[in-house]
């Protein structure tokens, strides 16, 4: 019985990968986001991304392949995720609540010129749409990486990756796979120009 619902796991992310590797409009997508972030990290600037739960999970290990290196030894590149600093989640959650966790440290540590990324399957995490509302007022480019229902999300994003599934373990492997080609595309696009980002103010 544990053996079929494996393999049954197995074929529904498989139809979705497959679904999503076929759609051009999701490939634009996440080519747009690469194209934004791209932007971004030349002119000297940052990716700060957002997540709860799994999807914070998704939020570190994608910085982490940004500051340190996807395939490609290289420069490191400036990402933060928002996630990781217990002391600041704890006091702005003690102190604002914690629908305000991570917009707080976007209006903190977010510039003109930055891009948020924000996480939510649901496309509903309050915390995340305070975060890209934030964002915006702020001047930052805003992507948010949602599943089949979080539509809604799009008023609260310049770029919307919709993942093919309403399940949410599918919808976070298909945004690890979209996630991993983005790094992969922009560690080629910096590295083929030969690119060592600006330091803000330089």
């Amino acid at each position: 019985m544990s053996k079929a619902r494996i393999a049954a796991h197995f074929q529904s992310s498989l139809a979705a990968l497959a679904e999503a590797a076929h759609d051009d409009a999701l490939l634009q997508t996440a080519n747009a986001i690469a194209e934004t972030a791209i932007a971004a990290l030349k002119a000297g600037n940052k990716l700060l991304l957002a997540g709860n739960g799994g999807s914070a999970a998704d939020a570190q290990h994608l910085a982490a392949e940004i500051v340190g290196r996807y395939k490609i030894d290289r420069p490191g590149w400036a990402a933060i995720a928002l996630t990781t600093d217990t002391s600041a989640l704890t006091a702005i959650g003690n102190d604002y609540g914690f629908a305000e966790i991570f917009a707080r440290q976007v209006q903190a540590l977010g510039r003109r010129g930055d891009v948020l990324w924000g996480f939510s399957t649901s496309g509903t995490s309050p915390n995340v749409i305070a975060a890209l509302q934030a964002a915006r007022a702020l001047g930052l480019a805003t992507v948010g990486f949602t599943g089949a229902r979080g539509s809604a999300m799009a008023a609260h994003c310049d770029t919307l990756f919709v993942a093919p599934t309403a399940d949410t373990p599918v919808v976070q492997q298909i945004h690890m796979a979209a996630g991993h080609a983005i790094c992969d595309a922009i560690e080629h696009a910096l590295l083929l120009d030969k690119v060592t980002p600006e330091k803000p103010g330089a």
